[in-house]
């Protein structure tokens, strides 16, 4: 079984669309926030689940979309994944913003 390690970025990409969201409704923002966490548990078992983003020069950095957010994870063994990013998908993706 594969180790899923959120990384600093996307632990604070999480809060920033919980914070935002929460603006309206919290309810909301908890259900969005654990959606997209709990989204990536396919990753234990299917590794390569996500499409290989093409923005980058890399078959191990992969997303799932998820609604409206793209959840952008770097395959870095068979015993780990490392989520990189999570991030609106109309917004543009920063290139330093993906640790490689």
């Amino acid at each position: 079984m594969v180790k899923i390690i959120w990384t600093d970025n996307a632990i604070f990409d999480l809060d920033e669309i919980g914070n935002y969201i929460a603006l309206h409704s919290v309810k909301y923002a908890e259900k969005t926030v654990d959606y997209l966490f709990n989204s990536v548990s396919i990753l234990s078992s299917y590794p390569q689940a996500g499409k290989v983003v093409t923005d980058f020069n890399s078959n191990a950095i992969r997303e799932i979309v998820r609604g409206n957010y793209r959840i952008v994870y770097k395959i870095i063994s068979k015993q780990r994944i490392d989520i990189l990013a999570v991030h609106h998908g109309a917004r543009f993706m920063d290139d330093e913003r993906i640790e490689e």
